[in-house]
């Protein structure tokens, strides 16, 4: 009997221990002392309001933890009665109370518990500095807490990152009520993940993107393979049947085309010759006169004897007659 009633006593024990340790995973996330346009209650309402985190990897059911905003309730000589007076109690007839892992949950504050399982009657003042905290359901154990600075309208404190050590103040542009809190200050990041939570619309966009990508290469070498093959075509058919009468036609409009800007940039005394075509000829002439050198001549001209079949034969009359040999 001794060893069961033992048993028994180790197995509480244990059980108190490890929800002890479960209860640990529930962290204060954020807080918002003054709304007024942050989130409404389904009364339409702008309560301060405070949000609860399990850090977990497991699912813990908060229900009968107690949220405190008095610092009194850290005196050490009070009871767990007297100290439960002085707190809210989370409601237990609620399903969501039960936290799932890495989720949130948020509570109205300064409000009437008669509202509703989210309504508690812990006072939040606007404006001033505040302390709040959660207690385990036995009301002795602390579970976590905070001190608040004095919080602008519409602004909240909260971690950096869900369960993180440092808090922040959030402007009313970041301020995330009953989601993940993140360091990315991009709203598009923010609203982008709230829409798409699981990545399947990034996944269709990278995927449509990279085959539209794909689609694009393939078409443009497609078009440039037919390019260069008729080109080469072209090219074939040129060499076996030059087109010289088109390209005769081609240079003769174009000389006609250069004529007609010579004209009209230098007149008609040029008759369509470029100066450059005058200074070129001028220049040619010049330097052939330089290069071409003769040998002084004296003037006199030589004839050199050269003998020949014929000779002369003079007859008794005086006459010159040439006879041949």
């Amino acid at each position: 009997m001794k060893n069961k009633i033992l048993l028994l006593a180790m197995l509480a024990v244990a059980s108190h221990n490890a929800f002890a340790q479960g209860a640990k995973s529930i962290k204060i996330n954020e807080v918002m002392s003054h709304n007024e346009a942050s989130i409404q209650d389904e009364f339409g309402n702008n309560n301060a309001w405070i949000e609860l985190c399990n850090v977990s990897h497991s699912t813990l059911n908060i229900r009968g933890m107690y949220i405190a905003t008095d610092k009194a309730v850290l005196n050490k000589n009070l009871s767990a009665p007297q100290r439960q007076k002085m707190m809210s109690v989370i409601p237990s007839n609620d399903p969501r109370t039960v936290i799932t892992a890495r989720q949130h949950i948020l509570f109205f504050l300064n409000s009437n518990s008669n509202n509703g399982t989210l309504h508690l009657n812990a006072p939040l003042k606007r404006g001033e500095a505040a302390w709040i905290a959660i207690y385990d359901g036995n009301g002795i154990d602390l579970i976590d807490s905070v001190s608040i600075p004095p919080l602008k309208c519409n602004e909240s404190y909260a971690r950096i990152s869900d369960g993180k050590a440092i808090w922040k103040v959030c402007t009313p542009e970041t301020v995330t009520p009953s989601k993940e809190n993140t360091p990315y200050t991009n709203d598009k990041i923010r609203n982008t993940k709230e829409k798409d939570p699981h990545g399947f619309a990034i996944t269709i966009l990278a995927m449509g993107t990279t085959f539209s990508c794909l689609l694009l290469l393939f078409l443009f070498f497609k078009f440039l393979g037919l390019i260069m093959g008729h080109m080469n075509t072209a090219k074939k058919i040129a060499y076996k049947h030059p087109f010289k009468p088109v390209t005769k036609t081609v240079k003769a409009v174009d000389d006609v085309i250069d004529t007609s800007a010579i004209i009209l940039k230098d007149g008609l005394k040029t008759k369509g010759i470029d100066k450059k075509v005058y200074i070129a000829v001028i220049s040619m002439a010049l330097k052939q006169y330089q290069d071409d050198v003769h040998d002084v001549e004296s003037g006199v001209i030589t004839i050199k004897p050269k003998k020949s079949n014929w000779k002369n034969y003079v007859n008794t009359s005086g006459e010159s007659n040439i006879l041949k040999k």
